[in-house]
């Protein structure tokens, strides 16, 4: 019995090892390759680390478009996680909480929507946008990814105020609080884990997304660093070392978001927990 179980625990260990080695390898080798010069990363000879380099990273940052699309990706993901943010909580509080005339009808449609492949959406939303004067714009982006991020955000909200009892809003209004006050003040506390992750998912929705960028945008200085990735790839040539690196650099932000939400979650949970 003993030694089975030792063999089960060596095997369990084993899928593990090796379920992990397939989810980092890939990020792994691009990370390495990016400090490859041209001609290694394009080699047949597979080698981890050949005659290291800053370079990419230098001509990426310094001699590319990069920054102004660094900085258009800032400003399209952080509008859409904040005003996502407002659009879900709010939307999913007032589903969760009121009884009012097309409730069902609207939870239908936020549903139904999230049905719709992008390249369905992406000719009506261009239609609209066009005749909103708004093509080539960031607005547009923020516009369209907000079509995205607040349906499922708003159900993913509701279901989480659903879970908050009742009697803390009767609560609040014995004390004289408006139903937004209430919202404000005592149930939005609580949901910081539910808004963390509503807010990692907004920001996520924006930042890689590239069917709408491309549709929308047509500009080298509006490109998102989604769609400006593309630079480095053109039909002949492609520059994969130059693309790497900028593949690098484009993971910091979310990674620094996801920590920021992470935390957030954590301390959202145990404040939940420990109040009587």
């Amino acid at each position: 019995m003993a030694a089975r179980t030792k063999s089960r625990s060596i095997a369990l260990h084993a899928t593990l090892i090796l379920a992990s080695l397939i989810a980092v390898g890939p990020i792994l080798w691009v990370v390495l390759s990016s400090f490859k010069p041209g001609y290694a990363v394009q080699s047949t000879e597979i080698t981890l680390i050949k005659d290291p380099t800053l370079a990419n990273y230098r001509y990426v940052l310094f001699e590319t478009s990069f920054p102004e699309w660094f900085l258009n990706s800032v400003i399209v993901a952080s509008l859409t996680m904040l005003i996502g943010i407002f659009f879900s909580a709010t939307t999913g509080y007032a589903l969760s909480r009121f009884n009012f005339p097309g409730r069902r009808g609207l939870m239908m449609v936020f549903l139904v929507t999230q049905m719709f492949p992008v390249s369905i959406l992406i000719v009506p939303i261009y239609t609209i946008m066009s005749n909103l004067g708004l093509i080539n714009t960031l607005p547009a982006l923020v516009i369209a990814y907000l079509t995205i991020a607040v349906p499922f955000c708003a159900w993913m909200l509701k279901g989480y105020f659903d879970s908050i009892p009742t009697s803390l809003d009767e609560a609040a209004a014995l004390d004289g609080c408006g139903p937004f006050r209430t919202f404000w003040r005592v149930i939005l506390p609580l949901a910081r884990p539910a808004i963390a992750v509503t807010g990692f998912y907004s920001f996520l929705t924006a930042w890689g997304e590239v069917a709408y960028a491309s549709a929308f945008l047509q500009t080298d200085d509006k490109f998102t660093l989604a769609y400006g990735l593309q630079q480095f790839v053109p039909q002949f040539n492609a520059q994969w070392e130059y693309l790497t690196a900028a593949a690098v650099l484009v993971t910091i932000p979310a990674g620094i978001v996801f920590l920021f939400a992470q935390k957030h979650l954590v301390s959202g949970l145990t404040a939940g927990g420990t109040k009587g």
